[in-house]
């Protein structure tokens, strides 16, 4: 049973235990009488400002890193968990020789730069920002600091739209901004580009801009691949709904934008433009997957890795789909954005622990709950402790430091299970609406555009004894039953 809609914004402390409790250091829940609004100090100026706040102290957390241990070969940097691909790739990817991405050979094994373009474009942006002259080290220091710095724009656009979003609930994106997981991998590579831009997408779709949401999606794609996968469940959710023309408008701006940005170099430099691509494909089970503990237990190389992979992941999203026709009431876009991005994780075969990011601000917007969010933050943390601990044992030569590869399985199990369990307790709430936090209020899709209080046309759901049946809208030309639509009458 939902609550009446209510003005105002909705507290976190007058409705999560674990909000109530932590608010206790800073003087304890909001009380019934406060006075709200009129303070310059808005919650999106919070949120950004505790968001900038934790982008630092997870630069201070690379302090080590940036001092020395970048330098002196690779086990201090693991050791201290404070490893970044930023200052290697600096000299590893021809940045520090003036070297163009894609046009031009790498040094080493690596013939391209293996990135997506619009992080190509990112990376050589602050390679020009960086200082050509000096030692190697200070110059690929300042190429890290550069780069962080545009980062941290990267996380303040991330913190707005994600407190923009669900316009009732801008405390909401606390979790985002709180996230430990979030502060220690932002500096790890570039994936803040994509992320925010994906963050800005939905915040369109929000407010009912489908084209935006296309182009912003199709750059986000452009900058790594995962965004694109956003238009599957959306497809559902459209088709369920019947919103066919704003989905046709987003998938129309997604390839538009897409075909921009990388249309010019696939032209220009076909070879650097498809390596993305290829060692997307030919990389082996690497770090942090499900396969990595079945390689390692079973002695099997798992060389078929893609074919598992890409099967799993087919099956599971097929499920998400199925989930959706036949929910008892039409789940919202961020619940299943959030499960379709970690079925991809989940399945892959490789999971570096900055792909956390991908997922964070979508938890935040899908099940709003910090207990929830908490648990599934401890296994990230671990994993991220885990990683370096496990790559400072494989490189030391010492059987005393670090984690051996049974522990390292343990901290894999732990960012498996705990975001198997999150994805578990999204779909209760897809099962069960009633139990949905955003929808007790009385909310239907706060993020949803025009999916927000749209009736459904088409669901695989059989309709209750004595339920009426829904009405489809008047430009449809069509009554639908549950399931298969009928000629109006």
């Amino acid at each position: 049973m939902t609550m009446e809609h209510q003005d105002g914004p909705v507290l976190p402390t007058r409705q999560d235990e674990v909000a109530a409790a932590g608010s206790e250091l800073l003087g304890g829940p909001i009380g019934r009488y406060a006075r709200l609004g009129g303070h310059w100090l808005t919650p999106v100026r919070v949120v950004v400002l505790t968001a900038l706040g934790m982008f630092a102290l997870g630069m201070v957390q690379k302090l080590p890193c940036y001092n020395w241990a970048w330098f002196r070969g690779a086990g201090s940097q693991y050791t201290h968990a404070c490893y970044s691909d930023i200052p290697h790739l600096y000299l590893a990817r021809g940045f520090s020789e003036g070297l163009v991405p894609y046009f031009d050979r790498l040094p080493g094994d690596m013939q391209y730069l293996e990135y997506p373009v619009l992080t190509g474009l990112f990376m050589e942006v602050a390679a020009w920002m960086t200082p050509g002259s000096g030692e190697l080290q200070h110059r690929e220091q300042l190429y890290w600091m550069v780069n962080a710095g545009l980062l941290m724009v990267c996380a303040a656009v991330i913190a707005v739209c994600v407190a923009r979003t669900h316009h009732r609930r801008p405390w909401d994106a606390l979790l985002l901004a709180l996230a430990p997981a979030f502060a220690l991998t932002a500096t790890i590579n570039w994936d803040l580009l994509a992320v925010a831009l994906t963050a800005a997408a939905l915040l369109m779709w929000s407010r009912g801009r489908a084209l935006a949401f296309g182009v912003l999606i199709g750059l986000a794609t452009a900058a790594k691949l995962y965004p694109v996968l956003i238009l599957g469940p959306l497809f559902v959710l459209c088709w369920r709904a019947g919103a066919w023309r704003a989905y046709g408008s987003a998938l129309g701006g997604a390839v538009a934008s897409w075909l921009v940005v990388n249309v010019p170099v696939m032209l220009l430099a076909p070879q650097g433009w498809k390596k993305f691509y290829t060692f997307s494909r030919e990389r082996p089970v690497d770090f942090g997957s499900l396969w990595l503990i079945i390689s390692q237990r079973t002695g099997n190389p798992l060389t078929d890795a893609n074919v598992y992979a890409t099967l799993l992941t087919l099956v599971l999203c097929a499920g998400i789909g199925l989930l959706v026709l036949t929910a008892p009431r039409r789940p919202r876009l961020a619940q299943v954005a959030f499960l379709v991005v970690a079925v991809f994780i989940l399945a892959n075969k490789v999971y570096s622990p900055q792909y956390v990011l991908w997922l964070i601000p979508l938890a935040a917007l899908a099940r709003p709950r910090w207990r929830d969010f908490l648990i599934w933050q401890t296994g990230e943390v671990l994993y991220f402790l885990g990683i370096w601990m496990y790559l400072a044992y494989t490189t030391s030569g010492d059987s005393h430091q670090g984690l051996p590869t049974e522990g390292y399985q343990l901290a894999i199990a732990a960012h498996l299970l705990g975001t198997l369990y999150l994805c578990g307790v999204v779909v209760r709430d897809i099962l069960k609406p009633e139990r949905d936090v955003v929808r007790q209020d009385g909310s239907d899709d706060p993020s949803g555009g025009v999916l927000d209080n749209a009736p459904d046309v088409f669901t695989l759901r059989a309709a209750p004894a004595g339920q009426p049946q829904p009405v489809a809208p008047e430009d449809t030309g069509a009554r639908v039953g549950w399931g298969v639509p009928v000629a109006r009458d």
